[in-house]
């Protein structure tokens, strides 16, 4: 289903990506950051760390050494205190991506991975390839929420298209 190459193609995008975002919130004032834009998660802020959650949790899940988020899924939005916070920790997931990425062989990515789902109160089983396009996919669907949002109050947008993706990202 996917292979080495996906998996650090799409690690090297997240990070193009949130390093875009972050050129531009942290010149946000926080008005505009908390404001509820009728969003699934409401805000800029609480998307950011909607996201940033979800991939602490699917790479605690890939990666032993990952801890777990420190709050449950229903208080994912207030993952981050503040948007210095997300940054620091935006940028350390992205490093932490990116070096898993480079671990793992094509045949890491083969098989099953069992886990309980806290929000869900269940325990699932699914290929390990699906999980981590799952993740993948997570990251774009919401990115393209906190796009929407930026546009909606006149900031200037990231480039989104991945065919663009400098060569150095």
């Amino acid at each position: 289903m996917i292979n080495k190459g996906y998996v650090l193609l799409m690690a090297r995008y997240n990070a193009w990506q949130n390093n875009q975002i972050m050129d531009i919130v942290k010149e946000m004032n926080e008005e505009d950051l908390r404001r509820d834009h009728g969003a699934f998660f409401g805000s800029i802020m609480n998307t950011l760390n909607h996201i940033l959650w979800a991939d602490t949790l699917w790479m605690s899940r890939f990666c032993s050494d990952v801890a777990l988020p420190s709050v449950p899924g229903s208080e994912s939005v207030n993952y981050m205190a503040t948007i210095g916070e997300w940054q620091a920790a935006r940028f350390r997931m992205d490093g932490r991506m990116r070096i898993w990425g480079e671990t793992l062989s094509n045949l890491d990515l083969t098989g099953e991975m069992t886990w309980h789902s806290g929000g869900m109160n269940k325990e699932f089983t699914q290929p390990i390839a699906m999980c981590i396009t799952h993740m993948f996919n997570h990251q774009t669907h919401h990115r393209g929420q906190v796009h929407a949002m930026l546009t909606s109050t006149n900031k200037r947008t990231p480039t989104t298209d991945i065919v663009f993706m400098p060569e150095d990202a």
